[in-house]
């Protein structure tokens, strides 16, 4: 007993009541985990191969791996909210204080990738997150938010508001300017993660960016038969894809400024008109990929992103 001892790691917190210890084996993948009830909750918990506080529990991550995405309320701090969206608002050519100014239901700005912004990709929460998600040195710091759909309420149809998910590397061949015609294959070559950074208080008339809840599992299974080369935009379209994930449960990307959802690369998701009365400032970045995803490691270790495709895959 001395000995397994010898091997504790640490104390989780899977932000429920109660304690566990995780003793690793060594020179093996197995470990075992001791549970004890408490009273209260912890505020964080530790990583076996890190022995750091992490962001997300185990309940979180089993949620990314299901449901293909996870919610982290304040990601980043409001300020830094706010000095993003005091650039933004000067590059819109709108007036914050009258809405007569307001004339177009979107208004798409970029690349941004000043201070505020740099900043707030790069918080010592998200590295965690994304550690935990793709893997340590599996993913490449962002020092820019992209572009930003700038989302004004509007009686207008904004005209992109169709079900869709991101595209990732270009074609071989062809027109690489026309985006339809990027694609996305079944380890999502290039893209780690899809992320959508909130940069203003996003409720429920605000346009929030509507989410098929576990869609990612129908987009990988879809994926499959196209091998390396994988699907173009368009093709995803033609195929009615985004048709067969309607019947999934749909959930609204809401939140305070300083929220960021992870979501699964695969996720189907859409825009939508807005019906509030302030405008949405949201930057929807790609993490990019350092390494690519595997699907038959020798080793049988998959990161989050990866055990949501394989699930899919063994499910088909």
């Amino acid at each position: 007993m001395g000995d397994l001892l010898d091997h504790l790691i640490g104390v989780v917190n899977l932000q429920s009541q109660r304690i566990e210890l995780r003793i690793q084996l060594p020179y093996t993948q197995w470990s075992w985990v001791l549970a004890v009830e408490h009273e209260r909750p912890l505020g964080h918990h530790l990583t076996p191969d890190s022995g750091t506080p992490s962001v997300l529990s185990e309940a979180q991550i089993r949620q990314f791996i299901h449901d293909g995405f996870v919610k982290i309320p304040g990601a980043f701090p409001r300020e830094i909210a706010d000095h993003g969206r005091s650039i933004l608002w000067q590059d819109t050519g709108c007036d914050e204080t009258d809405p007569t100014t307001w004339t177009k239901p979107v208004i798409r700005l970029g690349m941004y990738g000043q201070e505020p912004f740099a900043r707030a990709a790069n918080t010592p929460v998200l590295h965690q997150a994304f550690d935990q998600l793709v893997g340590p040195g599996r993913w490449w710091p962002r020092t820019d938010l992209g572009t930003f759909p700038i989302r004004f309420p509007s009686p207008h149809d904004p005209g992109d508001a169709g079900w869709h998910v991101d595209s990732s590397f270009p074609p071989d061949s062809g027109d690489t300017s026309d985006f339809l015609n990027w694609r996305v294959n079944v380890t999502s070559k290039g893209r780690a993660l899809l992320m959508l950074f909130l940069f203003s208080d996003v409720g429920e008339p605000d346009a929030p960016t509507r989410i098929r809840i576990a869609s990612h599992l129908d987009v990988a299974r879809i994926l499959a038969p196209a091998g390396e080369y994988g699907l173009s935009s368009r093709d995803l379209a033609a195929e009615q894809t985004f048709a067969e994930t309607a019947a999934r449960d749909q959930v609204l990307a809401t939140g305070d400024a300083g929220t960021v959802y992870l979501c699964h690369p695969f996720l189907v998701h859409a825009a939508q008109p807005h019906r509030g009365s302030r405008p949405r400032f949201l930057a929807q970045p790609p993490l990019t990929q350092a390494e690519p995803f595997l699907l038959n490691r020798t080793n049988g270790t998959y990161w989050p992103v990866e055990q949501a495709i394989r699930i899919a895959l063994q499910a088909a």
